[in-house]
């Protein structure tokens, strides 16, 4: 499941520079409003994959309630 989220990140990533090239390059006000949404799209599914892939670890509530006990012992 890891190596088929990371290749979807890549799949993201590339998207994104690809979008981001294209903004530089001279294009009708439609179009540049095509490229952004587009690029906004992918870099919203990259954020939620990436959040859903690499989840932010939270200490448990027992290694917070021993904290306060170190640093009183410090």
């Amino acid at each position: 499941m890891l190596d088929v989220n990371l290749a979807r990140i890549r799949a993201h990533r590339n998207n994104i520079h690809r979008y981001q090239r294209l903004l530089r390059t001279k294009l009708s006000e439609l179009e540049r409003r095509f490229v952004e949404g587009r690029l906004a799209d992918e870099q919203a599914a990259l954020d939620a994959l990436a959040a859903e892939t690499f989840p932010i670890i939270r200490p448990s509530p027992s290694c917070q309630s021993a904290s306060p006990g170190l640093r009183s012992e410090l």
